[in-house]
């Protein structure tokens, strides 16, 4: 059999770099992004929108410590939803500004 781990109870084991404790939450050990991530607005059927961010290669706990660094850069609610970013209301600027600060090629879709 193979040595590719299929399923883990280890609550440190990390999918990305395959180690546990994982190795990859070191910024210079980060993996490249290969496209742009997707930066738009979606509204629902209430209230005003979410700004999403998708197609981000990060490990989750990564893309937690940067949802939380720019809900409190920005002042509002937000949660990681199937890997993707969501940010309560229209930050599609400031947002844009903050990931490109952080390295992140931005596209923004939609308007």
């Amino acid at each position: 059999m193979g040595d590719k781990v299929v399923y883990s109870t280890d609550p440190r084991y990390c999918t990305a770099c395959g180690k546990s404790p994982c190795v990859c939450a070191d910024a210079s050990a980060r993996p490249k992004q290969p496209e742009p991530v997707r930066l738009s607005f979606v509204r629902g059927a209430k209230g005003s929108g979410v700004t999403k961010v998708e197609r981000m290669i990060l490990h989750p706990t990564l893309k937690e410590q940067l949802l939380k660094r720019l809900k409190r850069r920005l002042g509002c609610g937000g949660t990681v939803q199937d890997g993707n970013l969501e940010l309560q209301g229209d930050h599609r600027d400031l947002v844009e500004a903050e990931l490109k600060k952080e390295g992140f090629p931005v596209r923004r879709i939609g308007g």
